[in-house]
């Protein structure tokens, strides 16, 4: 019961609005509100409960079918009908709107790609050095992975008012896509190539890994460099979004030297 309750709190905290009812979600969909997850009575099927369910899924919220117990545990009010939807905290932007952004500023784009940073102090940081960097937006995946909560928007000290967040269903697609735009990956890793070594100019997306795992394999495999930070301590690795951090800087310091 512990557990629950301190999951419940965090939750609470985390999400700017918490949207219990039925007809209240289904009013969320219509009015174009992101919506990152929704709790919905396991066993329920009746025809508000279908619309809401369909609407998720079309518009990728993640889906959580629960017992009665777990919704009254979420629930703030009490008089939840089955139903409990978190919105996200800012709105999120298109990969596209990253590309025209770029475009109109007459700069190769400069994306972050982040593969399962789960902290939101890791993601609010990161986005405050994506913005501070100049580059162009930051991807997240939609599953397993931190969202847009008042946390981060807090961390990123403002950042995310002016740097444009994406969350897609599928991390290596969205790489793939990006490829046939003429954008090239680079992931950070601790055995890469010492990334002084490394060209890391033009198009470029920059991928950084899970706080304890690192960049998955799929995703590595998807990238075309693999970049290493030299490290003198005894200690031999790197928060994730001090990582991040470093590698943006070494992009930023190689493009000035350019002069792009």
């Amino acid at each position: 019961m512990q557990e629950n309750n301190t999951e419940k709190a965090g939750q609470n905290k985390e999400h700017t609005l918490v949207i219990e009812g039925r007809n209240a979600v289904i009013e969320a969909f219509r009015s174009g509100r992101t919506i990152d997850k929704i709790f919905v009575l396991d066993g329920c099927q009746d025809g508000p409960v279908r619309t809401i369910v369909r609407e998720a899924k079309k518009r990728g919220a993640i889906l959580n079918f629960v017992g009665k117990e777990r919704l009254s545990q979420l629930s703030q009010t009490g008089r939840h009908q089955g139903v409990i939807a978190y919105a996200a905290a800012y709105d999120y932007a298109e990969v596209e709107d990253m590309l025209e952004l770029a475009k109109q500023r007459g700069e190769d784009p400069f994306l972050i790609l982040l593969d399962g940073i789960e902290d939101p102090h890791n993601l609010g940081a990161i986005i405050r050095t994506a913005n501070i960097a100049g580059a162009h937006g930051v991807i997240i995946p939609k599953r397993r992975a931190a969202g847009l909560t008042a946390t981060v928007a807090k961390t990123s000290a403002g950042a995310l008012n002016y740097t444009p967040v994406a969350k897609v269903t599928n991390l290596v697609k969205t790489m793939e896509e990006l490829k046939e735009k003429g954008i090239w990956f680079v992931c950070a890793d601790m055995d890469g190539e010492s990334m002084y070594s490394l060209e890391l100019t033009g198009p470029i997306g920059l991928v950084v890994g899970n706080e304890g795992e690192g960049v998955s394999r799929l995703v590595k495999e998807s990238c075309d460099f693999v970049a290493g930070i030299p490290m003198k301590g005894e200690i031999t690795s790197l928060n994730a979004s001090v990582a991040g951090g470093v590698l943006a800087y070494e992009i930023v310091r190689q493009r000035m030297q350019k002069g792009v």
